[in-house]
Protein backbone atom coordinates (compact mmCIF):
# COMPACT_ATOMS: atom_id res chain seq x y z
CA UNK A 1 0.00 0.00 0.00
CA UNK A 2 1.22 3.46 -0.83
CA UNK A 3 2.13 5.59 2.20
CA UNK A 4 4.16 8.70 2.95
CA UNK A 5 7.40 6.69 2.99
CA UNK A 6 6.90 5.58 -0.61
CA UNK A 7 6.11 9.17 -1.60
CA UNK A 8 9.25 10.44 0.13
CA UNK A 9 11.32 7.76 -1.61
CA UNK A 10 9.80 8.74 -4.95
CA UNK A 11 10.67 12.37 -4.19
CA UNK A 12 14.32 11.40 -3.79
CA UNK A 13 14.33 9.49 -7.11
CA UNK A 14 12.63 12.42 -8.86
CA UNK A 15 15.08 15.00 -7.50
CA UNK A 16 16.86 16.64 -10.40
CA UNK A 17 14.50 15.04 -12.93
CA UNK A 18 11.02 16.48 -12.29
CA UNK A 19 10.34 20.20 -12.25
CA UNK A 20 9.21 21.83 -9.04
CA UNK A 21 6.18 23.61 -10.45
CA UNK A 22 4.99 26.99 -9.11
CA UNK A 23 1.94 27.80 -7.01
CA UNK A 24 0.33 30.72 -8.84
CA UNK A 25 -2.25 33.34 -7.91
CA UNK A 26 -3.94 36.16 -9.83
CA UNK A 27 -5.96 38.92 -8.15
CA UNK A 28 -8.53 39.07 -10.96
CA UNK A 29 -9.15 35.31 -10.72
CA UNK A 30 -9.71 35.77 -6.98
CA UNK A 31 -12.23 38.52 -7.74
CA UNK A 32 -14.01 36.35 -10.33
CA UNK A 33 -14.23 33.39 -7.92
CA UNK A 34 -15.05 35.40 -4.81
CA UNK A 35 -12.29 33.58 -2.91
CA UNK A 36 -8.52 33.20 -2.96
CA UNK A 37 -7.52 30.73 -5.67
CA UNK A 38 -4.03 29.26 -5.87
CA UNK A 39 -3.05 27.15 -8.88
CA UNK A 40 -0.45 24.36 -8.77
CA UNK A 41 0.78 24.60 -12.38
CA UNK A 42 1.61 21.00 -13.30
CA UNK A 43 0.92 21.96 -16.91
CA UNK A 44 4.53 23.25 -16.74
CA UNK A 45 5.86 19.80 -15.80
CA UNK A 46 7.92 17.78 -18.30
CA UNK A 47 5.63 16.41 -21.06
CA UNK A 48 2.98 18.95 -20.06
CA UNK A 49 1.42 17.15 -17.10
CA UNK A 50 1.99 15.63 -13.67
CA UNK A 51 2.09 12.18 -15.27
CA UNK A 52 5.85 12.36 -15.75
CA UNK A 53 6.25 12.10 -11.98
CA UNK A 54 4.40 8.80 -11.70
CA UNK A 55 6.06 7.38 -14.80
CA UNK A 56 9.55 8.18 -13.54
CA UNK A 57 8.72 6.82 -10.10
CA UNK A 58 7.42 3.54 -11.52
CA UNK A 59 10.32 3.05 -13.96
CA UNK A 60 12.99 3.78 -11.36
CA UNK A 61 11.36 1.34 -8.94
CA UNK A 62 11.76 -1.56 -11.41
CA UNK A 63 14.75 -3.90 -11.18
CA UNK A 64 17.27 -2.84 -13.86
CA UNK A 65 16.98 -6.08 -15.82
CA UNK A 66 13.18 -5.79 -15.91
CA UNK A 67 13.30 -2.13 -16.94
CA UNK A 68 15.76 -2.92 -19.75
CA UNK A 69 13.22 -5.18 -21.48
CA UNK A 70 10.87 -2.22 -21.85
CA UNK A 71 7.50 -1.03 -20.64
CA UNK A 72 3.96 -0.77 -21.92
CA UNK A 73 1.19 1.64 -20.94
CA UNK A 74 -2.31 2.55 -22.02
CA UNK A 75 -3.50 6.11 -21.98
CA UNK A 76 -5.48 8.75 -23.83
CA UNK A 77 -2.38 10.89 -23.84
CA UNK A 78 -0.81 12.38 -20.73
CA UNK A 79 0.28 9.13 -19.07
CA UNK A 80 1.40 8.02 -22.55
CA UNK A 81 3.71 10.99 -22.90
CA UNK A 82 5.04 10.71 -19.36
CA UNK A 83 5.92 7.03 -19.78
CA UNK A 84 7.34 7.61 -23.28
CA UNK A 85 9.71 10.35 -22.11
CA UNK A 86 10.73 8.57 -18.90
CA UNK A 87 11.48 5.42 -20.91
CA UNK A 88 13.45 7.44 -23.46
CA UNK A 89 15.57 8.99 -20.70
CA UNK A 90 16.34 5.47 -19.46
CA UNK A 91 17.08 4.20 -22.96
CA UNK A 92 14.43 1.48 -22.84
CA UNK A 93 11.60 0.60 -25.26
CA UNK A 94 8.07 1.86 -24.64
CA UNK A 95 4.84 0.73 -26.29
CA UNK A 96 1.79 2.91 -25.68
CA UNK A 97 -1.76 1.71 -26.37
CA UNK A 98 -3.89 4.79 -27.15
CA UNK A 99 -7.52 5.25 -28.23
CA UNK A 100 -7.84 6.21 -31.87
CA UNK A 101 -9.85 9.29 -30.88
CA UNK A 102 -7.18 10.64 -28.53
CA UNK A 103 -6.20 14.26 -29.23
CA UNK A 104 -3.86 14.37 -32.20
CA UNK A 105 -1.29 16.45 -30.34
CA UNK A 106 -0.99 13.77 -27.66
CA UNK A 107 -0.54 10.95 -30.17
CA UNK A 108 2.06 12.96 -32.10
CA UNK A 109 3.97 13.92 -28.96
CA UNK A 110 4.00 10.34 -27.65
CA UNK A 111 5.61 9.20 -30.90
CA UNK A 112 8.02 12.14 -30.82
CA UNK A 113 9.16 11.12 -27.33
CA UNK A 114 10.26 7.82 -28.86
CA UNK A 115 7.43 5.41 -28.06
CA UNK A 116 5.69 2.99 -30.38
CA UNK A 117 2.00 3.91 -30.45
CA UNK A 118 -0.67 1.23 -30.96
CA UNK A 119 -4.12 2.71 -31.62
CA UNK A 120 -7.40 0.99 -30.73
CA UNK A 121 -11.13 1.70 -30.93
CA UNK A 122 -12.28 2.34 -27.36
CA UNK A 123 -15.92 1.54 -28.21
CA UNK A 124 -15.27 -1.90 -29.75
CA UNK A 125 -11.86 -3.10 -28.52
CA UNK A 126 -10.60 -4.08 -25.07
CA UNK A 127 -7.42 -2.12 -24.31
CA UNK A 128 -6.58 -4.36 -21.34
CA UNK A 129 -6.65 -7.47 -23.51
CA UNK A 130 -4.64 -5.76 -26.23
CA UNK A 131 -2.08 -4.54 -23.72
CA UNK A 132 -1.83 -7.94 -22.03
CA UNK A 133 -1.17 -9.62 -25.36
CA UNK A 134 1.57 -7.16 -26.33
CA UNK A 135 3.10 -7.39 -22.86
CA UNK A 136 3.25 -11.18 -22.99
CA UNK A 137 4.56 -11.29 -26.57
CA UNK A 138 7.37 -8.80 -25.97
CA UNK A 139 8.20 -9.23 -22.29
CA UNK A 140 7.14 -5.68 -21.43
CA UNK A 141 6.21 -4.46 -17.95
CA UNK A 142 2.88 -2.68 -17.62
CA UNK A 143 2.95 0.81 -16.08
CA UNK A 144 -0.67 1.46 -15.09
CA UNK A 145 -2.01 5.00 -15.42
CA UNK A 146 -3.20 5.32 -11.81
CA UNK A 147 -3.77 2.03 -9.99
CA UNK A 148 -0.10 1.35 -9.17
CA UNK A 149 1.54 2.11 -5.83
CA UNK A 150 4.69 3.57 -7.39
CA UNK A 151 2.70 5.72 -9.81
CA UNK A 152 0.61 7.03 -6.91
CA UNK A 153 3.80 7.69 -4.96
CA UNK A 154 5.22 9.74 -7.81
CA UNK A 155 2.03 11.78 -8.10
CA UNK A 156 2.12 12.26 -4.35
CA UNK A 157 5.22 14.43 -4.73
CA UNK A 158 2.83 17.12 -6.02
CA UNK A 159 1.27 17.04 -2.56
CA UNK A 160 4.63 17.39 -0.83
CA UNK A 161 5.31 20.51 -2.88
CA UNK A 162 1.83 21.92 -2.20
CA UNK A 163 2.35 21.47 1.55
CA UNK A 164 5.64 23.39 1.45
CA UNK A 165 4.39 26.11 -0.91
CA UNK A 166 1.16 26.63 1.01
CA UNK A 167 3.10 27.05 4.26
CA UNK A 168 5.43 29.56 2.58
CA UNK A 169 2.39 31.51 1.35
CA UNK A 170 0.86 31.58 4.84
CA UNK A 171 -2.02 29.25 3.91
CA UNK A 172 -2.97 27.40 7.07
CA UNK A 173 -6.26 25.84 5.90
CA UNK A 174 -7.78 25.30 2.45
CA UNK A 175 -9.56 22.86 0.19
CA UNK A 176 -7.21 21.34 -2.39
CA UNK A 177 -9.13 20.62 -5.58
CA UNK A 178 -7.72 17.97 -7.90
CA UNK A 179 -8.52 17.04 -11.48
CA UNK A 180 -9.60 13.43 -11.02
CA UNK A 181 -9.86 10.50 -13.42
CA UNK A 182 -8.85 7.16 -11.92
CA UNK A 183 -7.62 8.87 -8.78
CA UNK A 184 -3.83 8.48 -8.87
CA UNK A 185 -3.04 12.17 -8.52
CA UNK A 186 -5.84 12.71 -5.99
CA UNK A 187 -4.78 9.72 -3.88
CA UNK A 188 -1.11 10.69 -3.91
CA UNK A 189 -1.82 14.30 -2.95
CA UNK A 190 -4.27 13.18 -0.25
CA UNK A 191 -1.71 10.86 1.34
CA UNK A 192 1.01 13.51 1.22
CA UNK A 193 -1.19 16.21 2.75
CA UNK A 194 -2.57 13.91 5.42
CA UNK A 195 1.02 13.47 6.61
CA UNK A 196 2.42 16.95 6.00
CA UNK A 197 -0.51 19.41 6.04
CA UNK A 198 -3.68 17.82 7.46
CA UNK A 199 -5.55 21.16 7.47
CA UNK A 200 -5.52 21.05 3.66
CA UNK A 201 -8.52 18.92 2.62
CA UNK A 202 -8.49 17.24 -0.80
CA UNK A 203 -11.62 17.28 -2.96
CA UNK A 204 -11.68 15.64 -6.41
CA UNK A 205 -13.20 17.51 -9.36
CA UNK A 206 -14.70 15.80 -12.41
CA UNK A 207 -16.74 16.60 -15.54
CA UNK A 208 -20.52 16.19 -15.42
CA UNK A 209 -21.63 12.76 -16.60
CA UNK A 210 -18.25 11.27 -15.68
CA UNK A 211 -18.34 11.84 -11.91
CA UNK A 212 -17.70 8.25 -10.85
CA UNK A 213 -15.37 9.36 -8.06
CA UNK A 214 -17.87 11.83 -6.57
CA UNK A 215 -20.58 9.16 -6.64
CA UNK A 216 -18.21 6.55 -5.21
CA UNK A 217 -17.27 8.86 -2.35
CA UNK A 218 -20.96 9.41 -1.63
CA UNK A 219 -21.89 5.72 -1.72
CA UNK A 220 -18.71 4.29 -0.22
CA UNK A 221 -18.28 1.77 -3.04
CA UNK A 222 -17.17 1.68 -6.67
CA UNK A 223 -19.58 3.46 -8.99
CA UNK A 224 -19.14 3.34 -12.77
CA UNK A 225 -19.73 5.78 -15.59
CA UNK A 226 -22.33 4.75 -18.15
CA UNK A 227 -20.04 5.60 -21.08
CA UNK A 228 -16.37 6.23 -21.80
CA UNK A 229 -16.76 9.09 -24.26
CA UNK A 230 -18.72 12.29 -24.67
CA UNK A 231 -16.79 14.84 -22.63
CA UNK A 232 -14.26 17.35 -23.87
CA UNK A 233 -12.30 16.51 -20.70
CA UNK A 234 -10.88 13.35 -22.30
CA UNK A 235 -7.80 13.26 -20.07
CA UNK A 236 -9.83 12.33 -16.98
CA UNK A 237 -12.60 10.13 -18.41
CA UNK A 238 -12.24 6.69 -16.79
CA UNK A 239 -14.77 3.92 -16.05
CA UNK A 240 -14.45 3.87 -12.26
CA UNK A 241 -11.94 4.74 -9.52
CA UNK A 242 -9.04 2.34 -9.03
CA UNK A 243 -9.01 -0.59 -6.65
CA UNK A 244 -6.02 0.96 -4.87
CA UNK A 245 -7.03 4.59 -5.17
CA UNK A 246 -10.64 4.51 -3.93
CA UNK A 247 -9.88 3.29 -0.38
CA UNK A 248 -7.34 6.11 -0.07
CA UNK A 249 -9.88 8.65 -1.31
CA UNK A 250 -12.54 7.36 1.08
CA UNK A 251 -10.15 7.81 4.02
CA UNK A 252 -8.75 11.21 3.15
CA UNK A 253 -10.99 13.19 0.75
CA UNK A 254 -13.99 15.45 1.15
CA UNK A 255 -17.01 15.31 -1.20
CA UNK A 256 -16.39 15.40 -4.93
CA UNK A 257 -17.11 18.40 -7.14
CA UNK A 258 -18.64 18.36 -10.63
CA UNK A 259 -18.32 20.93 -13.43
CA UNK A 260 -19.68 21.20 -16.95
CA UNK A 261 -17.64 21.05 -20.13
CA UNK A 262 -18.44 24.72 -20.70
CA UNK A 263 -17.12 25.61 -17.26
CA UNK A 264 -13.92 23.68 -17.99
CA UNK A 265 -13.51 25.62 -21.24
CA UNK A 266 -14.13 28.88 -19.38
CA UNK A 267 -11.40 27.90 -16.92
CA UNK A 268 -9.04 27.28 -19.86
CA UNK A 269 -9.75 30.80 -21.13
CA UNK A 270 -9.42 32.42 -17.70
CA UNK A 271 -6.16 30.62 -16.91
CA UNK A 272 -4.65 31.95 -20.11
CA UNK A 273 -6.09 35.43 -19.67
CA UNK A 274 -4.97 35.95 -16.08
CA UNK A 275 -2.01 33.58 -15.62
CA UNK A 276 -0.76 33.09 -19.20
CA UNK A 277 -0.71 29.32 -18.76
CA UNK A 278 -2.16 26.85 -21.27
CA UNK A 279 -4.51 24.15 -19.96
CA UNK A 280 -6.43 21.33 -21.59
CA UNK A 281 -10.07 21.01 -20.46
CA UNK A 282 -9.40 17.91 -18.35
CA UNK A 283 -6.53 19.72 -16.69
CA UNK A 284 -8.75 22.71 -15.93
CA UNK A 285 -11.68 21.07 -14.10
CA UNK A 286 -10.20 21.77 -10.67
CA UNK A 287 -9.82 25.44 -11.56
CA UNK A 288 -13.37 25.39 -12.95
CA UNK A 289 -14.59 24.02 -9.62
CA UNK A 290 -12.68 26.76 -7.78
CA UNK A 291 -14.32 29.40 -9.97
CA UNK A 292 -17.89 28.11 -10.20
CA UNK A 293 -18.71 25.73 -7.33
CA UNK A 294 -20.40 27.21 -4.26
CA UNK A 295 -19.57 24.78 -1.45
CA UNK A 296 -15.99 25.94 -0.92
CA UNK A 297 -14.01 27.84 1.73
CA UNK A 298 -12.43 31.27 1.34
CA UNK A 299 -9.11 29.79 0.16
CA UNK A 300 -8.65 26.96 -2.33
CA UNK A 301 -5.67 25.39 -4.05
CA UNK A 302 -6.30 23.62 -7.35
CA UNK A 303 -4.19 21.47 -9.62
CA UNK A 304 -3.73 22.64 -13.20
CA UNK A 305 -2.82 19.11 -14.11
CA UNK A 306 -2.25 19.17 -17.87
CA UNK A 307 -1.66 21.52 -20.77
CA UNK A 308 -1.67 19.19 -23.79
CA UNK A 309 -4.59 20.78 -25.59
CA UNK A 310 -5.37 20.50 -29.28
CA UNK A 311 -5.02 23.94 -30.91
CA UNK A 312 -8.62 24.03 -32.15
CA UNK A 313 -9.97 23.28 -28.65
CA UNK A 314 -7.80 26.02 -27.18
CA UNK A 315 -8.92 28.45 -29.86
CA UNK A 316 -12.55 27.55 -29.19
CA UNK A 317 -12.14 28.26 -25.49
CA UNK A 318 -10.52 31.63 -26.11
CA UNK A 319 -13.02 32.71 -28.77
CA UNK A 320 -16.13 31.67 -26.81
CA UNK A 321 -15.09 33.17 -23.51
CA UNK A 322 -12.86 36.08 -24.46
CA UNK A 323 -15.23 38.54 -22.75
CA UNK A 324 -14.92 36.97 -19.29
CA UNK A 325 -13.17 39.04 -16.64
Amino acid sequence: MTDIRLIEAAELRLAGHARRTPLLNAPLLDRFAGRRVFIKAECLQWTGSFKFRGAWSALTALPPETRARGVIAYSSGNHAQGVAWAAHLHGVPAVIVMPADAPAVKVANTRAYGAEVVLYDRTTEDRDALGARLSADRGLTLIKPFDDVQVIAGQGTVGLEIAEQAAAAGITAADVLTCCGGGGLTAGIALALAARAPALRVRPAEPAGFDDTARSLASGQHERNATLSGSICDAIVTPTPGQITLPILLRHCGPGLVVTDDQALMAVALAFTHLRIVLEPGGAVALAAALFCKDLPDTVICTASGGNVDPHVFATALSRFSDLH
